[in-house]
């Protein structure tokens, strides 16, 4: 058994000073040199593609849970094909040792898998789910414009 060694880390914790330097050099830099107009548009809260206007309580169209799914699906698929990746030299070995076709077996299957995904991201495409529609944000700006001219009339008003 080997002994311990802090220094087996040390790559470790370069990648994560790196990643929080990188972070911060961005938000400084960002903050130095970035636009200040801030507009009402601007300091508005961004809620998924929804503009935050009218009631807490309004509906979203189905379409943003469709796309969360969809999102989902696709990032078990990265989870899936990237240790499917890593292993498969290994069962090509594996195959050439035994002559089982291990690695003939995982390459068909993962065939089959990217397949089912394909067919069903061209079944959504088709269904219209990744079309956002031109009129929901029109609508949305015309609330917000609205909302905007009550709130100038009250603040008149006292």
């Amino acid at each position: 058994m080997s002994e311990f060694s802090l220094m087996d880390y040390a790559p470790l914790a370069v990648m994560f000073l790196v990643g929080a330097g990188f972070t911060a050099s961005q938000l400084l830099v960002t903050t130095l040199i970035g636009p200040r107009k801030r507009t009402a548009t601007k300091l508005m809260p961004y809620e998924c593609g929804k503009d935050p206007v009218g009631s807490a309580h309004d509906k979203y169209s189905v379409k943003f849970y469709t796309v969360a799914v969809i999102f989902l699906l696709f990032d078990i698929e990265v989870l899936f094909i990237i240790p499917f990746a890593v292993a498969f030299k290994s069962l090509l070995a594996e195959q050439k040792i035994s002559g089982i076709a291990f690695g003939t077996i995982a390459f068909i299957e993962i065939l089959v898998f990217i397949a089912t995904l394909i067919v069903g991201f061209i079944y959504v495409w088709r269904k219209g789910i990744f079309d956002w529609g031109l009129q929901a944000r029109a609508e949305a700006r015309a609330e917000a414009k609205a909302m905007a001219r009550q709130n100038r009339e009250i603040k008149r008003a006292a």
